[in-house]
């Protein structure tokens, strides 16, 4: 484990890298970190043209809409140009996001370094979600693991006799966690690593943290209602948002929606169905790595104090970053993409020096803050 000093005391240590992410001192705030992420290079979409759409039958309805019918998620496949052909990687993005999205701007990097990619839509996301009716009716919810990881297994199926990874980010990076967890009990067909990017761990403080600041309440408050609102357009007969308070914080809509559908009985018990805290990977199976940063905007790093350590539990948290930031300069560049790749490429097995005692206590296992 490598240990690094940050501004805060209490968050002192750092495994799996051998620096911190340390960009120059005005990218270095948090808010920059965060909006920064949604920068996209020219040329990094270039992989849109080789893709393949597949529809994938993931499973019965657990949101109760057509318990009947099976829920049908839709990803996109690119295969790898590159000589040596190194694996599979599927990639999972965020909350309101999309395969797209600013979580996964590396998508161009991961192919030429030898690996092939999915990028999968979890339900009720993803531009292309529309191909199918039925992978539109329902929702995304938080708790329901079996639709994607049913879609998982047949993606898994796709790498052969290769390796299979997982690398997800912010809500993404809370199913990525759990699919590893859920390795444990039901294998995926040659998964060989896990790497969680700002994941949401403790979603319920985790949506508390983007209401408290208004200019992400608006964004995360307003995307959400549009889609909603698009979807009361394709199924009139299904839903009515019309009444729906558009100032409402994140954490009230998901509450007056939850209580609507049925769900669960408030806000509360939905977010801690899906949460991932305490011993939750005592029974980890597969080298799992979360990146994250001290000053996430939405993530409070103190969610990650709690998580009991693992032998293959690899837990960084970094000064900065923001959201799912990670951009570097001057010239910009987004540095997420290289640190993925070093974590898929790291050998089996290889252990982290200790930290020493100034940086607070750890076992090589994951982090601790100091005592």
């Amino acid at each position: 484990m490598t240990s690094v000093q940050t501004e805060n005391p209490a968050m002192t240590s750092l495994r799996g890298a051998a620096l911190p992410f340390m960009p120059p001192r005005p990218l270095r705030n948090a808010n920059v970190q965060t909006v920064l992420a949604r920068w996209q290079p020219a040329g990094m979409d270039a992989f849109m043209a080789t893709e393949q759409p597949v529809l994938l039958d993931a499973g019965p309805d657990a949101t109760g809409v057509e318990p009947d019918h099976p829920v049908r998620l839709l990803g996109y496949f690119n295969r790898t140009a590159a000589p040596e052909h190194r694996g599979l990687v599927l990639m999972l993005h965020g909350w309101e996001g999309q395969p797209l999205g600013p979580q996964h701007r590396g998508h161009q990097r991961v192919l030429q370094a030898g690996y092939d990619v999915f990028r999968l839509n979890l339900r009720d996301h993803g531009s292309g979600i529309h191909l199918d009716p039925h992978a539109q009716q329902g929702h995304l919810c938080g708790h329901a693991l079996d639709e994607a990881a049913t879609a998982v297994h047949q993606i898994a199926a796709m790498a052969g006799a290769r390796p299979f990874y997982i690398v997800g980010a912010s809500m993404g990076g809370n199913f990525a966690l759990r699919l590893a967890i859920r390795h444990s009990r039901t294998p995926f067909h040659n998964l060989a690593r896990v790497v969680a990017i700002s994941p949401a761990i403790n979603p319920s403080r985790s949506t508390q943290a983007l209401d408290a600041k208004l200019p992400y309440r608006r964004y995360f408050r307003d995307r959400w209602l549009a889609s909603l609102h698009h979807k009361e357009e394709l199924f009139p007969d299904l839903y009515d948002f019309g009444a729906m308070d558009p100032h409402l914080s994140v954490y009230d809509l998901t509450d007056r929606l939850v209580r609507m559908f049925g769900l669960f009985p408030d806000a509360e018990a939905y977010f801690t169905a899906y949460g991932v805290r305490g011993n939750a990977f005592e029974d980890l199976r597969v080298p799992t790595h979360i990146i994250t940063a001290a000053n996430d905007v939405v993530i409070p790093v103190v969610d990650f104090y709690g998580l009991k350590p693992h032998p293959l539990l690899d837990l960084e948290i970094h000064p900065t970053g923001g959201h799912v930031g990670f951009v570097d300069g001057l010239p910009l560049r987004h540095r997420l993409p290289a640190m993925v790749l070093e974590r898929l490429t790291r050998p089996a097995g290889e252990v982290q020096p200790e930290p020493g005692p100034e940086f607070g206590t750890g076992n090589g296992n994951g982090f601790r803050p100091r005592e």
